[in-house]
């Protein structure tokens, strides 16, 4: 059955890593993991403050991330990010890290953060490196934390998903906002509300994740940045342009801890000039996963994305609607682009615009996409990027679903499958004999009460064409509710019907070529892209 919804012998397509032959069991997945999904910044941080303030001299700590802000705080006042991750490595710890370095800060990217960060930890007695070995125009958008007891093989933990160590994220379920905050579109006020996921993985997988890690710690290639400006630039402020060698890995994963099975899927771009040694012609396991994943569809797809804004992307979930009459599709995305003005935002809504008609050719009124607010009306930005197929398959990651995360930037992904089957009916929701699985429809379930305000029975969620009505029924009376004026008390629930911006015919014909050349690049070898292949 795994085989089926995993990616199964050379169908990962990177014959250059060694990240699933390392095992010598023929998979590409490992099992007897737990996996827990943290819902909003707030709980995360906290998990991770716990972990990392728990490790002794000798442990290890190792972390990716596309920002970092060493002021932000995990929780209360000496939780500090630059805090915490620099009294580990002053204990003894040793604190390994790869920071994205960034676009130019007057580009409004995170250069200068990424800087602060890696120098004060550097200072501490860590080793962080700031890493643009990235195809042109793209970015290191990996967010790993990974924390391993010297002394105890089975005491590792990893942390992956869409959070970054930053600004605006430490948010919860009410989503008043992180009182740290960086401004984004004026739409979402002072302290924009943040909606993200993050897991925590124990178990042989924490295994997969370390070797990921270390696959781009250990690249030769030099950490210089080509830019000539820049590297002027970096001769006045010096940065690390080697990686020194990590400790020796583990001889064994950690010992089974749990019910799931677990896949690790990554995006890496083909270098032309530097390609990495361990994905020469790149890696698309990521994009692979969801085309067998989506071949599979029957029931139910759920799935929150920062964008959704690729046609190519959103054609594979037409065929699934196509293909599979029953199917019914929820995108919740948000409402607006982290990013207004008469130039930028254009070739942020052109993409969404034509991806959404897509779906919504194919499956008609099988299709519904919304957006979230809070109890105030301040519309919540959706970071998330989590998907689950039939409460079977669920993914929770760093990738959104667009060309340039499945195939331009570095991305990171944890796909599950539970071992346990969901007693509760429809107890096979597909009709294909996998059965629902615990994680995948409690995650899904989990979502839904949030997003729907929900305190009534799990029975009128849990059916797929019934959960789609009522998520229709409470998205409808809010949206009611709003443009009667907000007269009498507020319907429940978070969601309302997503309505895109509309372009012109002038603004979409200029936007589309930006949108295409620097938003959404496709880091495909053209044979491929011309093939349509992933």
């Amino acid at each position: 059955m795994l085989a089926s919804w995993f990616l199964a012998g050379d169908e990962r397509g990177n014959p250059d890593t060694a990240l699933d032959r390392r095992r010598g069991d023929g998979r590409l997945w490992t099992t007897g993991n737990q996996v827990v999904a943290l819902i909003h910044g707030r709980e995360y941080f906290s998990r991770l403050l716990t972990t990392v303030e728990s490790l002794d001299a000798g442990d290890l700590l190792l972390f990716t991330d596309w920002r970092g802000d060493l002021d932000q705080r995990l929780d209360g006042a000496g939780s500090e990010v630059g805090e915490v991750l620099g009294r580990a490595a002053a204990r003894g710890i040793t604190v390994r890290g790869l920071l994205w370095r960034s676009h130019l800060e007057l580009l409004s990217f995170s250069s200068k953060p990424n800087r602060l960060l890696a120098e004060r930890l550097v200072e501490a007695g860590a080793q962080v490196a700031l890493d643009q070995r990235v195809r042109a125009g793209g970015s290191h958008h990996q967010k790993l934390v990974i924390a391993r007891r010297g002394g105890d093989p089975d005491g590792g933990v990893a942390f992956a998903g869409g959070i970054d160590l930053c600004h605006n994220r430490r948010d919860d379920a009410a989503h008043a906002g992180d009182p740290q905050s960086q401004p984004i579109a004026k739409a979402y006020g002072d302290a924009p509300p943040w909606h993200d996921l993050q897991v925590e993985v124990r178990g042989p997988a924490v295994g997969d994740l370390e070797y990921t890690f270390r696959e781009r710690w250990d690249d030769p290639t030099s950490l210089e940045n080509p830019n000539p400006v820049r590297r002027l630039y970096y001769r006045l402020r010096p940065v690390a342009t080697s990686t020194e060698p990590l400790p020796d890995p583990q001889q064994a994963d950690p010992a089974p801890a749990g019910s799931h099975n677990v896949q690790i899927l990554r995006t890496y771009p083909r270098r032309r000039w530097g390609p990495y040694p361990f994905a020469r012609v790149g890696e698309r396991s990521i994009a692979r996963a969801y085309q067998k994943v989506l071949r599979r569809a029957s029931r139910l797809i759920y799935l929150e994305d920062q964008y959704m804004w690729s046609i190519e992307v959103a054609e594979l979930f037409a065929e699934a609607l196509r293909r599979s009459p029953r199917l019914h599709l929820i995108i919740v995305v948000p409402r607006h682009p982290t990013q207004g003005g008469a130039l930028s935002l254009p070739p942020n809504l052109v993409g969404r615009q034509q991806a959404l008609q897509v779906c919504r050719d194919a499956g008609g009124d099988r299709v519904a996409v919304y957006d979230v607010e809070n109890h105030a009306g301040t519309p919540v930005y959706v970071h998330s990027k989590a998907v689950t197929v039939d409460d079977v398959w669920a993914s929770v990651g760093s990738d959104n679903l667009n060309r340039r995360s499945w195939t331009h930037d570095s991305e990171l992904a944890v796909a599950t499958i539970d071992d346990e089957l969901d007693p509760r009916e429809p107890r096979d929701p597909g009709g294909l004999g996998d059965g629902a699985r615990v994680y995948a429809r409690d995650l899904r379930l989990n979502l839904w009460r949030e997003h729907l305000d929900w305190d009534g029975p799990d029975d009128d969620l849990i059916d797929p064409e019934t959960g789609f009505a009522l998520f229709r029924e409470r998205a409808a009376a809010l949206a009611a509710w709003h443009a009667g004026g907000r007269v009498g008390d507020r319907p429940p629930g978070r969601v309302v019907p997503h309505t895109p911006h509309q372009l012109g015919r002038v603004q979409q014909a200029w936007a589309r070529s930006l949108y295409h050349a620097i938003y959404d690049p496709d880091g495909r070898p053209r044979r491929m892209r011309t093939a349509g292949r992933w």
